[in-house]
């Protein structure tokens, strides 16, 4: 299995479309939508990833403490952590919350908005990503505030371009079976947007993302996340890769920024909270599946990930479902 697909699996991502707007110049906006607004397709999800399509026209976009960033018909802005943003045609205008210029539809549909002054056109489709906390995981911290993917390149942009403008369409004219089609085209796109984003790292960068670029660091990231309960160490990993073990650990620590066994221990306990949350296997069964020899071993490591043993983790876990 490779590293990123183990990521996402982990925070099972679901996503969707939920917003179809269409804006004349000028306008400003101001957007970050809550969980909530997407129920109830994001319906038990504690993340937000937020995507925007433009359809046609063009739009500024910014967040906070930075600078602009231009999108045209065919690119997508993807906000992983769903920061607060400005959108518009211009962004020195006063920017109108979304929420204040929303149509909400009878029964089923987009939410729809129209807004402008009246000027140039500009459609855009908003959809998002739910997924469980990202507190620990890798991509939380490698993932930056915004991603730019021109979906007009290369034969998965084509595609995904086309199959979110029919999709699109069919969950606006209420027809059955749409709603799953765009949650795996939301979950594609992003896979799709974070590869893309990974080859326009330059060689100088670091973090979890460059290492999939760097072959040996890629293939001991696989070979951690294919194989989690498998008793590692740094000179097994180094015969698997083709590197000696001081010269692995090196790169290893340069590019992620810990040791291998580190992070090893890391991600079990991020793969047993996953478990935790979605299985009733006892914690012994846990232990062992993430690698771990005895319950005890598992209780004071996900203790010190977390904070609080893991029989106690679950069960707050679960009353805060209940509660959502």
């Amino acid at each position: 299995m490779d590293a990123l697909s183990d990521l996402l699996r982990v925070i099972r991502l679901k996503g969707g479309v939920f917003l179809h707007a269409e804006f004349t110049a000028p306008w400003c906006i101001e957007s970050r939508p809550e969980p909530q607004e997407c129920s109830p397709l994001l319906s038990g999800a504690d993340h937000m990833v937020l995507y925007h399509y433009v359809v046609s026209g063009r739009v500024l976009a910014r967040l906070p403490n930075s600078e602009p960033v231009e999108f045209e018909g065919g690119q997508v802005m993807i906000l992983p952590h769903n920061d607060l943003h400005l959108m518009g045609s211009r962004l020195d205008l006063m920017p109108v919350p979304t929420r204040e210029i929303v149509q909400i539809p009878e029964g089923d549909g987009l939410i729809a908005i129209n807004h402008g002054g009246g000027g140039e056109p500009t459609r855009i489709v908003c959809g998002f990503l739910g997924c469980d906390k990202l507190d620990g995981n890798p991509l939380a911290e490698a993932l930056p505030p915004l991603i730019k993917f021109d979906t007009r390149h290369g034969a998965a942009g084509a595609w995904i371009r086309s199959t979110l403008e029919f999709a699109a369409s069919e969950v606006a004219a209420r027809r059955s079976g749409s709603e799953a089609m765009l949650a795996k085209m939301s979950e594609l796109l992003f896979v799709e947007a974070v590869r893309n984003y990974v080859e326009t790292l330059s060689d100088e960068q670091t973090g979890w993302l460059a290492g999939l670029k760097d072959p040996f660091v890629s293939r001991a990231l696989s070979l951690l996340h294919g194989r989690v309960a498998h008793a590692w160490t740094v000179d097994d990993l180094g015969r698997e890769v083709g590197m000696s073990r001081s010269a692995l650990a090196d790169r290893f620590t340069k590019l992620i920024g810990e040791p291998p066994m580190r992070y090893l221990a890391r991600w079990r306990i991020q793969v047993a909270a996953q478990h935790l949350r979605n299985s009733e296997a006892p914690l012994a069964r846990i232990a062992e599946q993430v690698g771990y020899e005895s319950e005890s071993a598992f209780n004071r490591a996900f203790k010190q990930g977390f904070g609080i043993p893991p029989a106690t983790w679950r069960k707050h876990t679960r009353l805060q479902g209940l509660a959502g």
